[in-house]
């Protein structure tokens, strides 16, 4: 008898391995179905790019070379089956920056997804649940989307970028904007800007691994940017955008919009034609007039210069 459970357990455990890996398998499948279902009716093609330690899923639409071109970053997708369950895989179900990539018609657009979404990790074994977790935005992560840009702008000869992050992708964005020179502008859609102020809010563990964009706000202040907030977001909540931009200091390269009705996944595509199209520039400084009293001495010296250059 004991030898019968014991066979039974194990025939058990082995059935549930297999079920459990055909469910993640057959859940990776129908993501990808629906990343190509988005993305080539807007004839963006897909393509894997090396990012060590990530590769990192790509569709992209470049008509003209050696011009700029309109960067997307992905959200943190699955991330959580519950709020103490990690996902085994971070793909997202819903991709809504490759959603807003598709309806923006630019030139050139090239969609990039999250380390360890549709694609893994180079090295041998799973990709670490950790690069979508505590270390989702990590100096790693960073450096792999710096990589990224760095191949992409070798293949099409772009000489710059506008970011455009959804999300975390919005984190993503604002952190790889501050170590390079190359990003003419920064957009974020229901934007992460502070993840210390993000988890408080929650009341989550706080992202020890990862940078925080609202450290390095000061650096990136000189770079147009525009910052979409949804006004019934209670996820990434207005107050976020405000501890971000307190953080920056000086604002005159900063812009926002509320969009009225939007959360945090709803209210986005529906008005994406009409929000990409909101300038991103710096306001132009305008100096002060100076005024001066006119004191009898110096109404003296003004007709005394009169009168010699008569």
């Amino acid at each position: 008898m004991k030898k019968f459970m014991a066979t039974f357990t194990i025939l058990s455990t082995l059935s549930a391995t297999i079920l459990l890996s055909g469910c993640m398998l057959n859940s990776r499948h129908m993501q990808e179905e629906v990343s190509k279902r988005v993305a080539f009716p807007a004839f963006m093609h897909p393509r894997t790019i090396d990012a060590e330690p990530f590769n990192l899923k790509a569709y992209e639409r470049v008509h003209e070379e050696g011009k700029t071109i309109n960067i997307y970053i992905e959200g943190d997708g699955f991330a959580w089956v519950s709020r103490k369950r990690k996902s085994l895989n971070p793909t997202p179900k819903n991709p809504i920056s490759l959603r807003l990539a598709a309806m923006d018609g630019s030139t050139n657009v090239i969609y990039l997804a999250r380390p360890c979404q549709y694609t893994g990790w180079q090295n041998e074994g799973r990709c670490p649940q950790k690069y979508w977790t505590s270390h989702k935005y990590s100096p790693t992560v960073v450096n792999s989307f710096h990589k990224a840009l760095d191949d992409i702008k070798r293949r099409y000869q772009a000489p710059n970028f506008n970011l455009i992050g959804y999300s975390g992708g919005g984190t993503i964005a604002t952190l790889v904007a501050a170590d390079r020179d190359d990003v003419l502008s920064i957009r974020t859609v229901a934007g992460n800007l502070d993840i210390d102020y993000h988890t408080n809010f929650h009341k989550v563990t706080k992202l020890t691994g990862s940078l925080n964009p609202k450290d390095i706000a000061a650096k990136i202040a000189h770079i147009p940017q525009r910052h979409f907030v949804g006004s019934m977001d209670q996820n990434v909540t207005p107050e976020i955008y405000y501890s971000y931009a307190q953080a920056m200091g000086v604002d005159k390269c900063l812009n926002y919009n509320f969009v009225d009705g939007a959360d945090h996944t709803e209210g986005w595509a529906e008005h994406w034609t009409m929000l990409v199209k909101q300038p991103v520039e710096c306001e132009e400084y305008v100096p002060a007039p100076v005024t001066m009293e006119l004191t009898p001495e110096i109404e003296e010296k003004i007709e005394e210069f009169n009168n010699v250059i008569k």
